[in-house]
């Protein structure tokens, strides 16, 4: 599937010294058709030559995308799922190996070169999911259905046995998890507010950190790092000293409840979106906004490439006829 970008076709932005926001104000975006319904998660893989997306139309594809914008788009279609596909990750080691969450129950490992897959069935409707940086091990947060209520559940999968090594039920909502990069830290975010901190893989309690005054929705770990960011209900992005766990900063351009957050790969930049009109930029020491991305939809997914400044973005679009439009976007290519 050709992608079809906004404005004339060019490479992704190359990085320089240049003044913060300055890089991105004459990029442009490229639109990726193949979906049938709207996107809900985009990522790239650990070298950032594919990026997967997964859509409520039951499938994830893989796009084989050009970072410098001169070869042409190629895909393939994962089917297998009988329910939306709500989250997706590749595995940070292997640059063909992506996982999917979706709300049939399972989770599927792929082999994005052949579209096989192996399948891990677990208790209830799986929403988010992560990797953690060595590979071994992948975190699922599910909604069990239990005496007439919904309950939600944190599941961990050892990857090479295909197996949960450990599920814990929470009384209240949690959200995105993450593992920091040294793995002895696991981060889950709740609908009541706090990041709860926890010892891995004990998994016994290191803090409760009151970050927000509603809930946390999403979560996004700094490459080199040093710092994690939580966005919250309360449309405010906090970061976060992953040592030290004191909040440092907010970013506050948004108006409405945050869904989405990432780092870019410099972890000089933060992207994150909502409902606003706009994904907004910022600069992470300063804390300002250096550049906004207009968008037409609420926003689901944001995601820099992990080698260069390439944002991918999916929300709910719909077309002329006010349905689905199943595209998703990459910010950052040079117009030439």
């Amino acid at each position: 599937m050709e992608g079809r970008e906004d404005d004339k076709k060019g490479g992704a932005a190359a990085p320089g010294s240049s003044a913060p926001g300055t890089r991105f104000k004459n990029l442009v975006s490229r639109e990726y058709y193949s979906h049938k319904k709207k996107v809900h998660s985009v990522a790239w893989n650990c070298i950032g030559t594919k990026l997967a997306s997964g859509s409520i139309d039951h499938t994830a594809r893989v796009w084989s995308i050009d970072p410098h914008g001169h070869s042409k788009v190629k895909d393939i279609e994962l089917k297998g799922h009988s329910d939306s596909v709500d989250q997706l990750c590749w595995d940070p080691r292997h640059p063909d190996t992506v996982a999917t969450a979706a709300a049939d129950k399972s989770i599927r490992l792929w082999d994005a070169r052949s579209g096989k897959c192996q399948v891990v069935e677990l208790s209830g409707e799986n929403i988010n999911i992560t990797y953690k940086h060595d590979g071994t091990h992948i975190a699922v947060g599910n909604k069990v259905y239990n005496n007439r209520t919904w309950e939600d559940e944190l599941t961990i999968v050892d990857v090479r046995k295909l197996k949960p090594v450990h599920k814990q039920k929470f009384p209240y909502e949690i959200n995105e998890i993450a593992w920091n990069k040294t793995g002895d830290l696991f981060f889950i975010t709740t609908g009541l507010g706090f990041v709860e901190v926890v010892n891995y893989p004990s998994l016994d309690v290191v803090c409760k950190l009151n970050a927000h005054t509603a809930g946390c929705y999403c979560i996004a770990m700094d490459p080199l790092d040093r710092y994690f960011a939580v966005g919250s209900a309360d449309s405010l992005v906090s970061l976060w000293n992953v040592k030290e766990l004191l909040c440092i900063k907010t970013f506050t351009k948004l108006e409405w409840p945050v869904r989405t957050v990432s780092f870019n790969h410099t972890g000089e930049f933060i992207a994150y979106a909502s409902e606003d009109p706009f994904i907004d930029i910022a600069n992470i020491q300063t804390g300002r906004s250096i550049h906004q991305i207009p968008c037409k939809a609420a926003m689901n997914s944001v995601e820099w490439n992990p080698k260069y400044n390439l944002l991918a973005y999916a929300g709910d679009d719909k077309n002329k006829y006010q349905t689905d439009d199943g595209v998703f976007r990459i910010f950052g290519f040079e117009s030439t």
